[in-house]
C-alpha cells in the first residue's frame, strides 16, 4: 500500500547538489511532514514527486501509485497526474474567476476538452464543487472572485479544487507559510481532515516545526539534498532542530518552533 516511493534519487543545479541519493516511502492515508531549512531540498524533493522535474542519473527512481514516474533520468508516461494534487504557497487561483469557477478547475482532467474550455459544467459537478467549498469551510464565498479572498482562503479553495479532482496524494509546498498563525491552523485543520476522512495520502512540506508535531505522525527531515530524519514527529528535539537549521531556535509561539533569523 505504497503511495510514493522514492529511490536513490539525485539532481543538481550547475554546482549545487539539491537532491543526493535520496530515498523515502509514504505509505497510502498517511499525512507526513516535511521540514529542513531553506535550499535543503524540499521543494526540489516535491517536484519531482509531482512529476514536473527528472532526477539526475540512471539510478534515481520515483514510483506514485505504483505507476513508474520517472526513472533513468527522465519522466514516464502514463504517470497518475490526475491523482496527485499540488498545492503551492502562491495558491494558484485565477484572480479575476469566481471561487467556484476556480474549484470547477478540477474537473478538467475527466471532462471534455470542449466542456473544460468553454467552462460548461454539469449541474452535478457544480454541486460537488459547492460542496467541497462547504468541506473546507468557504461556502459563502462561492461567487466572490478569487483575487477578494485573504491568502488562507485562498489556499482552502485550492483544496477544495483537490477534493473535485478526487486526488488520491496531495503534496502540499509550504502552504501555511505566508498565513497568519489563526488561518494557518484552519488549514492545517482542513488537512487533516481530508487525510483522515477520505484517506488521502498527505505530503506536506512545513517551516513551522510545531505544525509537523501537531499535525503529523511522521516527520521527513532535509538537509544538504539528504534525508536527516525519518520517523516520529514526537521524537524531534529541539537540538535535533537547531543542528537541522544551523540555528538557534528562538521561541515557540503560535506559529510553531522556528529558526531564528539572525
Amino acid at each position: 500500500m505504497t503511495a510514493i516511493s522514492v529511490s536513490n534519487l539525485s539532481k543538481r543545479y550547475g554546482k549545487t547538489r539539491a537532491l543526493d541519493n535520496v530515498s523515502i516511502d509514504v505509505q497510502r492515508g498517511e499525512m507526513v511532514a516535511l521540514i529542513g531549512a531553506s535550499g535543503s531540498g524540499k521543494s526540489t524533493l516535491i517536484r519531482h514527486i509531482a512529476g514536473l522535474e527528472a532526477g539526475d542519473g540512471e539510478a534515481g527512481r520515483v514510483v506514485v501509485l505504483g505507476q513508474v514516474s520517472q526513472m533513468a533520468g527522465r519522466l514516464m508516461r502514463g504517470r497518475p497526474a490526475g491523482r496527485v494534487a499540488v498545492i503551492f504557497q502562491q495558491f494558484n487561483l485565477v484572480g479575476r474567476l469566481s471561487v467556484l469557477t476556480n474549484v470547477l478547475i478540477g474537473h478538467l482532467g475527466r471532462v471534455p476538452r470542449w466542456r473544460g474550455t468553454l467552462g460548461l459544467f454539469s449541474r452535478s459537478e457544480k454541486e460537488k464543487a459547492e460542496n467541497a467549498l462547504s468541506r473546507v469551510g468557504i461556502p459563502s464565498v462561492a461567487a466572490q472572485r478569487s483575487s477578494t479572498l485573504s491568502g488562507g482562503q485562498q489556499q482552502r479553495a485550492a483544496i477544495a479544487r483537490t477534493l473535485v479532482q478526487e486526488a488520491e496524494i496531495l503534496i502540499a509546498d509550504e502552504p501555511i507559510s505566508a498565513l497568519d498563525p489563526s488561518s494557518a491552523r484552519r488549514v492545517m485543520d482542513v488537512l487533516a481532515t481530508i487525510n483522515t476522512q477520505d484517506n488521502i495520502t498527505v505530503l506536506v512540506s512545513l517551516h513551522q516545526v510545531e505544525y509537523a508535531r501537531r499535525y503529523c505522525k511522521r516527520t521527513i527531515a532535509m538537509r544538504e539534498g539528504r534525508v536527516a530524519y525519518d520517523g516520529p514527529s514526537t521524537s524531534l528535539s529541539n537540538s535535533f532542530l537547531a543542528e537541522l537549521y544551523g540555528e538557534t531556535l528562538v521561541r515557540k509561539s503560535d506559529r510553531g518552533v522556528v529558526p531564528s533569523q539572525g
